[in-house]
């Protein structure tokens, strides 16, 4: 299945955390689209500058915050679709639960509430795999129970569940897309679960030794950024006025076998240590988070591009045209 549909085209969009990782591949794409503006929404919390084209004409910065509810209504004036993926991470939701509230569910809300308000045709929602938890089932499906036992999992509950509400009470049209483990080039090396590839890449371009937590069979679903930013597109595209989709290849990869595959394609000389995790590691609470993308891929029409291997080259590639070995190396 192929969707074909260009309602995109001449369209003016605004990207909420659009400086971010996955949001600043959502630009890129939607540049692709031929949309006629595309307002980057940031607050430079986490989002850099130089991760999206600011010379290009049809991009227009703003610094805000989901929480600035004026500057928000602002400039959601005359948008036709949103796509919201500005959030507090996992570990920042584990050490300020308050703040992860304001701004992953009350800045949630303040987007709906906007994209009512200004007749927005379409939301998409960057929700997560971390509703699920760890699996009770895998690989698990969009029925599968909600699992989940840390703030931000909660906090992306919240945030569909208030798009369910706004859906049935406004009528507001909302595709939530809950992410596998989206890694690919400029990503942060703090993500708790995606993080773990450029933190491997990193120890192996310097010579340290790999540590894998456990006994390496814990095992998730890699998907690659720019197909995590294309279901955004498809999304946006799809005839489709409401719904919760899996966002992931259905390919189960345990970090073992990652870590192998990392050191052959790089070549790194260096060794693998093994050790327990520490009491407080939130890793050790989902070892098993492997997502079936059928439902994606008979709404959307999206379909991973790359496999984790070739996935795996792209960044790796990246990582050194941008010269990141030498600057390691330096640390």
């Amino acid at each position: 299945m192929e969707n074909i549909k260009n309602i995109l085209s001449g369209s003016r969009v605004l990207v909420i955390g659009g400086l971010g990782f996955i949001g600043s591949h959502v630009v890129e794409q939607l540049i692709l689209e031929d949309v006629k503006e595309i307002i980057v929404y940031d607050n430079l919390s986490r989002g850099k500058i130089e991760n999206v084209d600011l010379d290009n004409k049809k991009i227009k910065l703003v610094i805000g915050d989901v929480r600035d509810i004026d500057v928000l209504d602002n400039v959601m004036k005359g948008i036709d679709y949103v796509f919201h993926l500005a959030a507090m991470w996992l570990l920042h939701c584990k050490d300020y639960p308050r703040t992860a509230f304001e701004v992953n569910i009350e800045g949630t809300f303040n987007v709906l509430e906007l994209c009512v308000k200004n007749g927005v045709k379409k939301l998409i929602f960057s929700s997560s795999a971390s509703v699920y938890g760890d699996a009770i089932y895998s690989p698990m499906d969009e029925n599968h129970p909600f699992n989940n036992r840390n703030f931000y999992g909660a906090t992306k509950i919240a945030g569909e569940s208030m798009a369910t509400a706004f859906y049935e009470r406004y009528g507001l049209k909302v595709i939530a897309l809950r992410y596998a483990n989206v890694y690919g080039p400029k990503q942060k090396e703090d993500a708790v679960y995606t993080g773990v590839i450029p933190t491997f890449l990193r120890k192996m371009e310097i010579g340290e030794d790999i540590e894998i937590h456990g006994d390496g069979s814990q095992a998730y679903d890699f998907i690659y950024v720019e197909d995590a930013a294309r279901a955004n597109i498809c999304a946006a595209k799809a005839d489709v006025n409401f719904g919760f989709y899996n966002v992931g290849t259905g390919i189960k990869t345990t970090i073992k076998e990652l870590v192998d595959m990392l050191i052959r394609l790089t070549n790194a000389k260096i060794g693998i240590i093994y050790k327990p995790y520490d009491k407080n590691d939130l890793r050790q609470l989902v070892k098993d988070r492997v997502l079936d993308p059928t439902k994606a891929y008979n709404d959307l029409g999206f379909k991973y591009s790359y496999t984790l291997e070739e996935g795996l080259k792209k960044l790796i590639n990246w990582r050194k045209n941008k010269n990141l070995i030498n600057i390691n190396k330096s640390d």
